[in-house]
């Protein structure tokens, strides 16, 4: 009876400890993440797919944008069309891709609906706030100028 009590409370433990530390996302990289980490900085979300020829135009903008402003801003990219893997990686290369995609649609974590328009460009605030729904190609200028 003791044998199986000591079990039970055991078993109890690690189900509740198989919910700390769980991160919300994980990149194309392997780093791996909680959302929440990124407040006090604006995080933008874009959603591109590989046949989105404005998708295509847009990756140069989105990668300078990315670089010029690390100080106070986090992008992220996800796949629409949610390949994993080498197809993801592939995806990354073929459009030029510099900053982290997410391997899972965070639009669940974030509490958002998934966009139906490619591309789209989700911007969160510092307090993690949606502040913007932008459709179509953006530009370092456009984006700039949605933070405010």
């Amino acid at each position: 009876m003791l044998k199986n009590i000591t079990t039970l409370s055991l078993l109890c433990i690690l189900v509740a400890l198989s919910g700390c530390g769980k991160s919300d996302f994980q990149d194309h990289r392997g780093n791996s993440g909680n959302f929440s980490d990124y407040q006090g900085k604006w995080m933008i979300i874009n959603y591109w797919a590989v046949w989105c020829k404005p998708c295509i135009e847009e990756i140069p903008e989105l990668n300078h944008f990315a670089e010029s402003n690390s100080d106070t801003v986090v992008l992220f990219g996800v796949d629409y069309d949610n390949n994993q893997g080498e197809k993801l990686q592939q995806g990354i290369d073929k459009l030029g891709i510099n900053f982290p995609v997410l391997t899972t649609d965070p639009a669940i974590s974030l509490q958002y609906q998934r966009p139906n328009v490619l591309p789209t460009t989700l911007i969160f605030n510092p307090e993690g706030k949606l502040h913007r729904s932008l459709k179509g190609p953006q530009t370092e200028q456009t984006l700039l100028d949605a933070l405010n």
